[in-house]
């Protein structure tokens, strides 16, 4: 299966940028930057980046999920964060999601994110090699 699907972000803004929140390519699934905002653009958690990162990660396990992977899947995230003092916060959310998985990740300190009180963004791929559901 080559065929090309994807998963709406379902934010107001995504039509305007013409993103996707998920994309899978045959085994490939790329989950775009992803940050804890309600449907309505509202930003959730305020500043708080253990509340956000689990929230987000609850958001891109869905999209992955939607495409037929799962999070033993996922092999790559990146995290950026507005204050990389704020890791510990981010790491315990993203450990308590991938302890037994230990993806490849990466964090990097960014200057700002979309909206004011996001201090959190994060990616993933993930690659499903048990089939091409």
């Amino acid at each position: 299966m080559n065929e090309y699907r994807t998963v709406d972000a379902k934010r107001p803004w995504s039509a305007l940028i013409a993103y996707s929140r998920a994309v899978r390519r045959g085994a490939v699934i790329e989950v775009g930057g992803t940050s804890a905002t309600s449907r309505e653009g509202e930003v959730l958690f305020p500043n708080d980046a253990y509340a956000q990162t689990k929230y987000v990660l609850d958001v891109m396990m869905s999209a992955i999920q939607e495409l037929g992977g799962s999070a033993h899947d996922v092999v790559r995230t990146r995290a950026f964060l507005t204050n990389v003092d704020d890791w510990q916060g981010v790491g315990r959310a993203h450990g308590e999601m991938f302890a037994l998985i230990k993806p490849a990740s990466t964090f990097v300190e960014v200057s700002r994110l979309l909206l004011p009180g996001l201090v959190v963004e994060l990616e993933a791929t993930a690659i499903c090699l048990d089939s091409e559901r």
